[in-house]
């Protein structure tokens, strides 16, 4: 998590005939972002409680990330877990390679924590963990030009500890750079809170450290934003880059950028930094983003097989269109859904799966007799099954 923002005067991304052009295979993949996999992930992660480096339950979370990528179908030669060790404290990122078609050895690096302390780190950084996996869900298949590297870090909580093991034992050796970088895309604390207006994530730009890879790293961050207002219907807006992941890189003179939650919560680091306090809406706008921007840094294929590429049925991802409002809610809560779903159950449970209402077929929900917090709301169709946060208010 990054412990200090300067204020620096906000400029609306601007385009211009050297933005990039928008390509519709690159939104269709970023469409595939799946609300119900963000919400689910953002609830498994508060599962595994507060994941403390080198505690059993920070090695829990890994083997619960490494499992993710295998169910995708990530092979065990691109997996690797990364030992390293501070103090009495022994701990390990996780990377996983994708190989690129024309560049194999030049790497676009997407990476994020999952370690937190005094809290099951929801936020931060539970959110970027889920946009990561989903990105490399939807991307495994795809042809890129560029390899990528899709690394969890651990220790970052402590120092920056695991990034720095990277940057420093992996990435250059005896220092020699071995590893060929074109840029580092960190995303870090980018959960929001339910409630607040968010529709805006901070770009993150370096513009200290060593002065030389501070031009490139202001032309990538440009680049984000207009992917971002691209492939999402989020705003942007400048951020300086700080004490994240992305700090050891950039120590070396890589180039880097990242994504922070515009509106800063106040929970991360604290035992409120759980699932009820997050806004999981604006972690998959920020998702689609993420994989809109990062299709253009590894230079995806533009052909348009999205359609051959997805292992989902045109029926999931309908239903994943689903709505409820108003969201939080006092005593009503209203179903949108598509027009051709006729047939449908809706369940309301508490976060530990505990089932406090069922319907079916019904759009609009009397929940008053629910008490105030937070809750999962779960949709299912014609076989599928969507998964919503429910918020109720008094």
């Amino acid at each position: 998590m990054k412990k200090l923002i300067t204020i620096l005067p906000i400029f609306l991304a601007v385009f211009s005939g050297k933005a990039q052009t928008f390509i519709q295979a690159y939104q269709d993949r970023a469409n595939l972002v799946s609300q119900t996999n963000i919400t689910t992930n953002l609830q498994d992660f508060s599962n595994l409680g507060i994941k403390t480096t080198g505690s059993v339950k920070n090695a829990n979370a890994l083997t619960w990330i490494k499992n993710k990528y295998i169910s995708y179908g990530y092979s065990a030669s691109q997996i690797v877990e990364d030992p390293f060790t501070f103090g009495s404290t022994s701990s390990k990122n996780l990377v996983i390679t994708k190989t690129g078609t024309v560049y194999p050895n030049k790497y676009v690096i997407i990476c994020g924590h999952f370690d937190s302390i005094y809290g099951p780190g929801v936020n931060d950084n539970g959110s970027g963990t889920s946009i990561i996996l989903e990105a490399a869900r939807i991307l495994r298949n795809v042809p890129t030009e560029y390899s990528i590297k899709f690394i969890h870090f651990s220790g970052e909580e402590q120092g920056l500890r695991g990034s720095s093991h990277y940057v420093n034992e992996v990435a250059y050796q005896n220092g020699t750079r071995v590893l060929d970088i074109k840029l580092v895309f960190n995303l870090d604390q980018v959960g929001g809170v339910m409630g607040n207006n968010n529709n805006t994530v901070y770009c993150d730009q370096d513009q200290a450290g060593p002065t030389g890879n501070n031009a490139a790293s202001a032309a990538v961050t440009q680049q984000l934003r207009n992917c971002t207002v691209l492939y999402s219907p989020l705003q942007t807006a400048v951020d300086p880059a700080e004490d994240t992941d992305y700090i050891p890189f950039e120590r070396k003179g890589e180039v880097i950028t990242g994504f922070f939650e515009r509106i800063r919560s106040s929970y991360p680091h604290s035992s409120n930094d759980t699932f009820a306090n997050t806004d999981p809406v604006y972690i998959y706008k920020i998702g689609k983003a993420t994989v809109g921007a990062l299709q253009h840094f590894a230079v995806a294929t533009a052909a348009n097989s999205i359609a051959l590429r997805s292992k989902e049925p045109v029926s999931e991802r309908s239903i994943e269109s689903v709505s409820l409002y108003p969201n939080p809610a006092k005593d009503t809560i209203n179903i949108e859904l598509p027009a051709e779903v006729k047939d449908f159950s809706f369940e309301i449970t508490d976060l530990s799966g505990k089932s406090l209402l069922k319907r079916n077929n019904e759009t609009k929900i009397n929940v008053s007799e629910i008490a105030a917090g937070a809750y999962i709301g779960i949709i299912k169709a014609d076989g599928q099954t969507a998964v919503r946060k429910v918020l109720i208010e008094r």
